[in-house]
């Protein structure tokens, strides 16, 4: 009887020994991947950031050195802007108002010229009467409707502008017609007209009393400069009030 049994365990344990070399040998070979994986993503990393310098550093250096070349030639602008800082020191100082509107940026500009006015710019000093005429919403939309687009800034110096006030119309093509209606309607009111303009000038050049013409063909250089002279005003207005 233990001779049989132990016949009996030895053929059990041939066949765990070939059944367990069987599966072995039908197991597949495992692979990790994520070595080459970790791999490549660190690589594309690396790659897209020695990229982006090359293909973005060469716009802002043009843009830079554009920008450079604008700014310096308004230089040749020094008796227009003497003219403007006089223009507009003598209304605010007989107790008149500035008008100031522009389309889209040149929007936005007025209102930050009227802002620094009203409220500072660089000192404490009276709060100085500009009204930005792209700023009231409920007025643009109303003569927008009933007048026309080209009205909703000259329905305004109707309303506001009297003799002795200054109107100033930003465009940076010369061709927005409603600034250009509004300069007209200021001119017929007996007011002061200075015009900021681009390119060449357009269809509102020589219709203002005083030209600041930026003479590019790029509207952000163009809006930059801008924004560079009626910065200037803002300091040569405080700097007279302090006086």
């Amino acid at each position: 009887m233990g001779r049989v049994a132990a016949i009996f365990i030895s053929l059990r344990n041939v066949r765990q020994d070939k059944r367990g070399s069987r599966s072995a040998s039908l197991a597949k070979p495992r692979i990790d991947f994520a070595p080459s994986i970790k791999k490549l993503y660190h690589t594309a990393i690396a790659s897209r950031s020695s990229l982006q310098p090359m293909s973005e550093l060469p716009r802002l250096r043009d843009a830079i050195e554009a920008a450079t070349q604008t700014l310096r030639a308004l230089s040749s602008l020094e008796p227009q802007m003497a003219r403007a800082a006089d223009v507009i020191d003598q209304c605010l100082g007989a107790g008149n108002k500035l008008l100031v509107c522009g389309n889209g940026g040149s929007a936005a500009d007025a209102s930050h010229f009227a802002t620094e006015l009203v409220v500072r710019f660089a000192n404490d000093r009276t709060a100085l009467p500009a009204i930005c005429l792209a700023s009231d919403s409920g007025i643009l939309t109303a003569a927008g409707n009933d007048y026309g687009f080209d009205e909703i800034f000259a329905r305004q110096v109707a309303a506001f502008g009297v003799p002795g006030d200054v109107f100033i119309g930003l465009t940076s093509s010369g061709q927005s017609k409603n600034v250009i209606r509004a300069l007209k309607e200021a001119k017929d009111r007996q007011m002061k007209t200075i015009a900021f303009l681009g390119r060449d000038g357009g269809s509102m050049v020589g219709i203002a009393d005083i030209d600041l013409l930026v003479k590019s063909d790029s509207t952000a250089r163009v809006q930059e400069a801008h924004q560079l002279l009626l910065h200037v005003l803002c300091e040569i207005i405080e700097e007279r009030l302090e006086r």
